[in-house]
Parts: C-alpha cells; sequence; structure tokens
C-alpha cells in the first residue's frame, strides 16, 4: 500500500486508559484533540514525514480503509502536529 501526493496512510496507536478517582477513562472520553499513530506510507510529495515515524495528529481529520482486516487512517500532511 503506498500514499500518493500528500497524503499519509497511518496505524492508529492504541493510547493507555486514563485513571482518575478510581475510574479508568477511554480515549473517547478525554479531552486530548490529538491522536497517535505510526506512519505506514508518505506520498511522494511529503517532505518531513517518513514510514515509520510515529506522529500526533488531528483525531476529527481524515477517512478510514479497512485492509487485511486492518484499519488505516488517511490523512493528509498538513494534519500532523507533532512527530515523536
Amino acid at each position: 500500500m503506498q500514499a500518493v501526493n500528500y497524503y499519509l496512510v497511518i496505524e492508529k496507536i492504541k493510547q493507555k486508559p486514563t485513571k482518575i478517582g478510581g475510574l479508568e477513562l477511554t480515549e473517547d472520553i478525554t479531552e486530548n484533540r490529538y491522536d497517535k499513530g505510526k506512519v505506514i506510507s508518505a506520498g511522494n510529495l511529503v517532505q518531513g514525514v517518513k514510514s515509520g515515524d510515529i506522529i500526533f495528529y488531528d483525531k476529527h481529520t481524515g477517512n478510514t480503509m479497512q485492509k487485511d482486516d486492518k484499519s488505516y487512517q488517511i490523512i493528509t500532511v498538513k494534519e500532523v502536529v507533532l512527530i515523536e
């Protein structure tokens, strides 16, 4: 699977649940605006991000794609806010 142009194929990294006062909060409930993911494929026009990088990106962006029973997020490079 190869991304083209300014697109990235991301595999989302599941965040550990947060415990507050004995309650376990999942990532959907916490107010974190960004998701963490591993870049599977970077398009030919993408600069500064490469396959294998761990990134943070806006969780309300992109589209989900299913392939081989795995879920991938397709985003543009402008949605990346941090490279770990």
